[in-house]
Protein backbone atom coordinates (compact mmCIF):
# COMPACT_ATOMS: atom_id res chain seq x y z
CA UNK A 1 0.00 0.00 0.00
CA UNK A 2 1.22 3.44 -0.72
CA UNK A 3 2.07 5.49 2.24
CA UNK A 4 -0.08 9.00 1.82
CA UNK A 5 1.54 11.18 4.50
CA UNK A 6 5.21 11.41 2.66
CA UNK A 7 3.26 12.23 -0.59
CA UNK A 8 0.86 14.94 0.61
CA UNK A 9 3.43 16.84 1.97
CA UNK A 10 5.56 16.64 -1.42
CA UNK A 11 2.15 17.91 -2.97
CA UNK A 12 1.26 20.30 -1.42
CA UNK A 13 4.62 21.78 -0.99
CA UNK A 14 4.83 21.68 -4.92
CA UNK A 15 1.24 22.68 -5.40
CA UNK A 16 1.80 26.50 -5.29
CA UNK A 17 3.19 27.44 -8.44
CA UNK A 18 5.62 30.21 -6.42
CA UNK A 19 7.16 27.37 -4.64
CA UNK A 20 7.35 25.16 -7.22
CA UNK A 21 9.14 28.06 -9.24
CA UNK A 22 11.53 28.47 -6.29
CA UNK A 23 12.47 24.87 -6.24
CA UNK A 24 13.09 24.59 -9.76
CA UNK A 25 15.56 27.62 -9.47
CA UNK A 26 17.45 25.25 -6.72
CA UNK A 27 17.21 22.54 -8.52
CA UNK A 28 18.76 24.27 -11.56
CA UNK A 29 21.55 25.75 -9.23
CA UNK A 30 24.56 23.38 -7.61
CA UNK A 31 23.40 25.50 -4.09
CA UNK A 32 21.75 29.49 -3.75
CA UNK A 33 21.00 31.53 -1.12
CA UNK A 34 17.64 33.47 0.11
CA UNK A 35 18.90 36.64 -1.95
CA UNK A 36 19.72 35.00 -4.94
CA UNK A 37 16.56 32.99 -4.78
CA UNK A 38 14.70 36.90 -3.96
CA UNK A 39 16.90 38.90 -6.75
CA UNK A 40 14.47 39.05 -10.30
CA UNK A 41 11.81 36.40 -8.57
CA UNK A 42 9.42 39.70 -7.78
CA UNK A 43 8.46 38.17 -4.44
CA UNK A 44 9.85 39.39 -1.11
CA UNK A 45 12.45 37.95 0.53
CA UNK A 46 10.14 37.21 3.49
CA UNK A 47 7.68 35.23 1.32
CA UNK A 48 11.12 33.26 -0.23
CA UNK A 49 11.93 32.28 3.87
CA UNK A 50 8.25 30.84 3.75
CA UNK A 51 8.68 28.75 0.23
CA UNK A 52 11.85 27.32 1.91
CA UNK A 53 10.60 26.44 4.78
CA UNK A 54 7.39 24.91 3.32
CA UNK A 55 9.96 22.81 0.89
CA UNK A 56 12.60 21.75 3.61
CA UNK A 57 9.64 20.26 5.79
CA UNK A 58 8.71 18.18 2.75
CA UNK A 59 12.24 17.16 2.58
CA UNK A 60 12.67 18.73 -1.20
CA UNK A 61 15.33 21.13 0.22
CA UNK A 62 18.34 21.12 2.24
CA UNK A 63 20.76 23.59 3.90
CA UNK A 64 23.98 24.36 4.68
CA UNK A 65 24.48 27.29 7.07
CA UNK A 66 28.59 29.86 5.45
CA UNK A 67 29.16 32.68 7.97
CA UNK A 68 25.82 35.34 7.52
CA UNK A 69 24.60 33.39 4.67
CA UNK A 70 22.51 30.16 3.95
CA UNK A 71 22.73 27.63 1.07
CA UNK A 72 20.09 25.79 -0.20
CA UNK A 73 20.33 22.63 -2.56
CA UNK A 74 17.64 20.30 -4.10
CA UNK A 75 17.19 17.20 -2.40
CA UNK A 76 16.31 14.72 -5.38
CA UNK A 77 15.51 11.64 -2.84
CA UNK A 78 12.72 13.86 -1.22
CA UNK A 79 10.89 13.49 -5.44
CA UNK A 80 11.01 9.84 -4.03
CA UNK A 81 6.97 9.68 -2.60
CA UNK A 82 5.69 11.41 -5.51
CA UNK A 83 7.37 9.12 -7.64
CA UNK A 84 6.62 5.84 -6.17
CA UNK A 85 2.69 7.53 -6.10
CA UNK A 86 3.17 8.34 -9.80
CA UNK A 87 3.96 5.09 -10.87
CA UNK A 88 1.36 3.17 -9.06
CA UNK A 89 -0.96 5.11 -11.27
CA UNK A 90 1.27 4.44 -14.06
CA UNK A 91 0.62 0.99 -14.07
CA UNK A 92 -2.59 1.86 -13.09
CA UNK A 93 -3.35 3.12 -16.48
CA UNK A 94 -1.51 1.08 -18.78
CA UNK A 95 -3.30 -1.88 -17.87
CA UNK A 96 -6.92 0.29 -18.41
CA UNK A 97 -5.70 0.84 -22.00
CA UNK A 98 -4.63 -2.55 -22.52
CA UNK A 99 -7.77 -3.51 -21.71
CA UNK A 100 -9.41 -0.88 -23.60
CA UNK A 101 -7.28 -1.90 -26.87
CA UNK A 102 -8.30 -5.51 -26.30
CA UNK A 103 -12.29 -4.63 -25.92
CA UNK A 104 -11.76 -2.48 -29.27
CA UNK A 105 -10.08 -4.96 -31.21
CA UNK A 106 -13.35 -7.50 -30.43
CA UNK A 107 -15.64 -4.92 -31.02
CA UNK A 108 -13.95 -3.97 -34.66
CA UNK A 109 -11.80 -6.75 -35.52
Amino acid sequence: MIETAPVTAVMRALADPTRRAVFERIANADEITVVELTRGSGVTQGAISQHLKSLKQAGLVAERPEGRNVYYRAEPEGLAPLVDWMSHYGIFWRDRFANLRTLLKEIDP
